[in-house]
């Protein structure tokens, strides 16, 4: 197949504070929760931080964007449906994925005065991220920007959770999902945020119901997908599933469930610094093993390690060193 992992996803710039508790109250923001919002609601909190001195972090972000540049630094083949618009950001953004080796569709030509995504995101002292995002013209992607041909000579089409939160966005997976026509790409999922899988829930069992192959989530998403009280009961829920699902538990390790039986993965000890971007590094991550054929615990003790690396440092992703520093734990295993 031409492609290792296709993605659909969110182009967003993201740009990264560290800011206390009492911040996030104050601009109504739940802590370790997605929320939308527009530009001119991110103008004031800009403003805020300007004046406090709160020193920032930029890069071009997305939740799948970062699994799968996780994963071409790998050496993963891949493909990334997302829209920018023809502003800096935009050309920032695909600059950033042409550096990483990631495959794309170019700038939209339509909704030309939206602009490019953004995303804010609190990281707070117990190094839980907080994220306020912008969607702009990313709102607006929809089939008509879909590559299927990409798509169906992927080994992987690879779904972001947040694709439900915009009815051009789901329009565009359910588009997918009906023209995959080959038995041969594997369908995957990602739960992103607890409260959008509670909040759009429809949308997510209709994307279910196309027969997903893999889920990746933690295990607050998890008790929300099964809708059970505790991640106990979430994983006998999961053990009677035919996909498999990847359960993240942040210094727990991770739990994944495949054919009924429950593989369990220790965490590695570290001092955390920043959560961000750590359950999409575990995803890319998972996704680059299995397709080479690592079976699910060596896919799983990868994965927890290549987070890891993201926790310790401020930022949802690592340097390109620091990826191959990574792939050679996996080269060892």
């Amino acid at each position: 197949m031409k492609y290792d992992i296709s993605a659909l996803g969110n182009a967003l710039v993201d740009t990264q504070y560290m800011v206390d508790h009492d911040f996030l109250t104050n601009i109504g923001l739940e802590p370790d929760s997605m929320t939308l919002a527009s530009e001119e609601e991110h103008s004031p909190i800009i403003k805020k931080l300007k004046e406090m001195g709160v020193d920032s972090v930029s890069d071009c972000g997305g939740s799948a964007t970062n699994s799968l540049v996780a994963a071409s630094y790998y050496g993963s083949k891949c493909h990334h449906v997302c829209r920018v618009a023809d502003d800096e950001d935009g050309k920032k953004y695909l600059s950033s994925l042409q550096k990483a080796g990631v495959k794309h569709i170019g700038f939209s030509k339509e909704e030309s005065k939206l602009p490019t995504g953004k995303c804010l995101i609190f990281v707070t002292p117990d190094a839980k991220r907080t994220m306020s995002s912008m969607l702009g013209i990313s709102a607006y992607l929809g089939p008509k920007d879909i590559d299927y041909d990409a798509v169906n000579n992927s080994k992987i089409f690879y779904i972001e959770g947040y694709m439900v939160t915009s009815d051009e966005n789901f329009s565009a997976v359910t588009s997918v999902l009906k023209n995959i026509n080959n038995d041969k790409t594997l369908k995957a999922l990602s739960l992103s945020d607890a409260g959008i899988v509670q909040g759009f829930k429809d949308k997510f069992n209709e994307i279910e119901s196309y027969g997903i192959d893999m889920i990746f989530c933690n295990d607050d998403e998890a008790i929300a997908f099964a809708g059970t009280d505790n991640l106990e009961e979430a994983v006998e829920f999961y053990k009677k599933q035919s996909y498999m699902i990847a359960i993240t538990q942040g210094a727990k390790g991770s739990i994944v469930i495949d054919q009924g039986e429950e593989i369990y993965s220790p965490a590695e000890a570290i001092v955390p610094i920043d959560t961000n971007g750590a359950g999409d590094m575990y995803a890319g991550s998972f996704m680059h093993a299995y397709l080479n054929s690592f079976n699910i615990s060596e896919c799983a003790g990868f994965s927890n390690y290549a987070s890891s690396k993201v926790v310790e440092t401020f930022g949802p992703r690592l340097s390109k060193d620091g990826y191959k520093d990574v792939l050679n734990k996996l080269r060892k295993s």
